[in-house]
């Protein structure tokens, strides 16, 4: 199994090549950088989803979970129903992205670093409760969000429901930049501690035994997780299952627990299942859907499968 990694870089190549060529029409100077802005969008994305998705699961030492788990998609539709509400589809619309984006980024990381504090500041310190947390702060979220929903003009619940849906075809490039930067600081923070990660798959006793600050390393970490799912979130909007889909497809493929491995094939897995689907979904089925309906259905299923094979041991 492997070998397989090795082949995710001409397939990689391949991939990012046929969606830039594959249908291209008219003036090149138009096509590259059109084509260019939506890759970066969707390899930020992948990369974000990917890396957020294994450490998290390293974190809680479950291979089920992901960080949307802790509410980040449903605080996101809060933040846009309480937008749209509150000041409207119209003014909302004369706010630079810049401003909504980085909004809704600090938003997001400030409140889950005030969880996280909460949680790992004081004697109780489990991952579990801050799973149960996280449920219960997911459907809190929802519940208001619903019901302010019910309460916004059809018109404006219109506009609503397009910024809720993940869309890779519209993302502000001022916003790529920006994202990238983000992105960035975070992987370079992680790569530092990949050898503590590979220590923290051991358990929170032994990697205490090892040397391993386990509260606050979980705490670093959990930090960063937060930038990298409020970073995706806010630049496309929330994806659920794609995370666990790739996550679960580059341990299949790496046979491994060290994250200098499962990490760099966790992305190369998500860029190409990204840029992939999106060329298909473009070329052959003529945009007849949006991307991220194709990715929910299919992590649902593996999520169901993965669910299952649990409950047989």
């Amino acid at each position: 199994m492997r070998r397989i990694a090795w082949i995710l870089i001409p397939l990689l190549v391949i991939t990012v090549v046929a969606f830039f060529t594959v249908g291209a029409q008219g003036d090149w100077s138009f096509v590259l950088p059109f084509r260019g802005r939506r890759l970066a969008a969707l390899v930020l994305v992948g990369f974000a989803i990917a890396v957020s998705t294994v450490i998290f699961q390293t974190i809680t030492e479950n291979r089920i979970l992901t960080p949307s788990i802790l509410g980040f998609d449903a605080l996101f539709a809060l933040i846009q129903t309480v937008l749209v509400f509150v000041v409207g589809s119209s003014a909302l619309g004369s706010i630079p992205p810049v401003a909504q984006f980085a909004g809704e980024v600090v938003l997001m990381v400030v409140l889950s670093t005030l969880l996280f504090r909460w949680l790992f500041g004081g004697a109780r310190r489990s991952i579990h409760l801050l799973v149960l947390v996280g449920i219960v702060c997911g459907v809190f979220f929802r519940s208001i969000a619903s019901f302010m929903a019910r309460l916004i003009d059809p018109n404006e619940f219109t506009v609503l429901q397009d910024r809720l849906f993940a869309s890779f075809n519209a993302v502000e490039p001022d916003l790529l930049l920006i994202s990238a930067v983000l992105l960035a600081a975070a992987s370079v923070l992680l790569w530092r501690m990949r050898h503590d990660l590979d220590v923290l798959t051991l358990g929170r006793d032994l990697s205490t035994v090892l040397g391993v600050d386990h509260r606050h390393l979980v705490l670093r970490l959990l930090i960063i997780v937060s930038v990298l799912v409020s970073v995706s979130t806010a630049l496309v909007g929330p994806i659920t299952f794609f995370g666990l889909l790739v996550a679960s497809l580059a341990y299949q493929v790496t046979g491994s627990h060290r994250h200098s491995a499962n990490l760099p094939v966790a992305v190369a897995l998500a860029v190409v299942a990204l840029v992939g689907g999106q060329t298909v979904l473009e070329h052959v089925f003529g945009l007849a859907t949006v991307l991220s309906v194709i990715i929910e259905f299919i992590g649902g299923i593996v999520f169901i499968l993965l669910v299952l094979k649990g409950a047989r041991r």
